[in-house]
């Protein structure tokens, strides 16, 4: 006789049923007449429980072959018990063993090294800390979709090869065919640009990718960017909307993800802060922070993290910095009318020394002026022309941000290194898994 097949996580609706589930072994006891086997499918935990004189013997026996890891396939009641994972366990008849694991795995339950883990990353995954870290990871991609898509954004691709960077540094390179040298995409903003003038507000969300040699805590070689761009949009309009979204990604994560973040022991508390307006400061305000804490930043310089944390600190919460002199920011910035050294674009700078997590700014419009800040690059003209076009063929105010996934994954999730918030990591030193 065969039962129907469940998922961990639909048991509640299978209440005094008979159900098969599949999935991996995670702890195993038994005292000689009664056993039981934890078990994870991806979608929870379940407790099992065998009776030996209950079950007929090759039951028995299969239990006794299972090892950490194994993958199963239980077949039994379902019976409501507040005490197990989930709130269900099963009174397990039968139990067929799919997959063997050998009692060498790798991964013990013992203290493991960073670098042996991240070699082993394709096992870590299945960690319970390592799950709530995706499953949150998740839910602020889908609260990204859901927030653009509620505002009548368009969601719109980019090119991953350009022939166009958007940054001065970090690129990775190739030979492209007879075209020449060919950059993975440090950002898609470019691109966006010329859609917002066809479909008014856009997102792009993909891989980009940045060839720094930095080794600290915030940064990838691969990572994950969301980047809106909206026509007709100042850089307030543009704050306030970034202000929005943050917002509305924590608070989502709070509403869903509960469970996960108790896994993570993540303090919650902390997170009310972006219930209250965020700062905006001034850069050069920020420099004269900075400097009556003890650093030795001066004018016309970007900020480093050790600068950022001292904001942060001074405010404990989300704090935009605005207004970077020129110098410092990518030449498509805006010019700032009121004062031309700067340029109309903020950096938003999350809490509890988190560092940046979102870079926006205004487009700079005029055509004379941009043509100005790529010679000044030493930028090729011939890979911007069509960027160019922009301004040529109806320019138009506009504005648009990055926000980092795994950074802001990483903020709210409480996880201090940045490589834990993706499955697989890119750094400067990994390649592998």
């Amino acid at each position: 006789m065969t039962f129907p097949f469940a998922r961990i996580s639909e048991l509640g609706r299978h209440a005094g049923q008979t159900v098969t589930v599949r999935g991996w072994v995670t702890h195993l006891r038994s005292s000689g007449k009664v056993a039981f086997v934890v078990m994870r499918d991806g979608s929870g935990q379940l407790q099992g429980v065998v009776v030996k004189n209950a079950v007929a013997p090759e039951t028995w026996e299969t239990f006794g072959q299972l090892t950490h890891e194994a993958s199963l396939a239980v077949t039994g009641e379902v019976r409501a018990d507040a005490r197990a994972p989930g709130g269900y366990e099963l009174g397990i008849s039968a139990i067929t063993l799919v997959g063997a694991s050998p009692l060498d795995y790798p991964i013990q339950p013992k203290e493991h090294g960073v670098d042996f883990l991240l070699d082993r990353r394709h096992f870590w995954l299945r960690s319970p800390r390592q799950v709530a870290i995706l499953r949150i990871r998740h839910e602020v991609e889908q609260a990204i979709h859901d927030f653009f898509y509620e505002r009548d954004f368009v969601r719109a691709d980019t090119p991953i090869l350009t022939a166009a960077i958007g940054e001065r540094a970090g690129l990775f390179s190739t030979e492209y065919f007879d075209e020449g040298t060919a950059y993975l995409a440090q950002t898609g903003q470019l691109y966006g640009e010329a859609l917002a003038a066809s479909l008014g507000r856009i997102y792009t969300f993909g891989p980009t990718f940045r060839a720094e040699k930095s080794k600290t805590r915030r940064h990838l070689t691969e990572f994950w960017m969301i980047e809106p761009e909206m026509a007709w949009y100042d850089q307030t309009d543009n704050m306030d909307l970034q202000e929005e979204f943050v917002r509305f990604l924590v608070q989502r994560v709070l509403e869903r993800r509960q469970d996960e973040l108790k896994v993570l022991e993540r303090d919650t508390s902390k997170l009310a802060c972006v219930m209250e307006p965020f700062v905006r400061l001034d850069y050069g305000d920020a420099v004269k922070l900075c400097q009556s804490k003890g650093s030795d930043i001066q004018w016309g310089e970007d900020l480093g993290a050790p600068d950022e944390a001292l904001i942060v600190a001074e405010y404990e919460r989300p704090v935009f910095v605005m207004n970077y002199p020129k110098e410092a920011k990518a030449f498509y910035m805006k010019e700032n009318p009121a004062d031309p050294r700067t340029v109309l674009c903020a950096d938003l700078l999350a809490p509890e020394g988190r560092g940046e997590i979102i870079g926006g700014s205004q487009r700079e419009d005029d055509h004379d002026k941009l043509l100005h800040r790529l010679r000044e690059e030493g930028l090729p003209e011939e890979a911007y022309d069509w960027y160019l076009d922009l301004r040529r063929y109806g320019t138009f105010v506009h504005s648009g941000f990055g926000l980092g996934l795994e950074r802001t994954v990483a903020w709210i999730a409480g996880v201090e290194h940045i490589r834990e918030v993706i499955p697989f990591p890119r750094l400067m030193d990994r390649l592998r898994p």
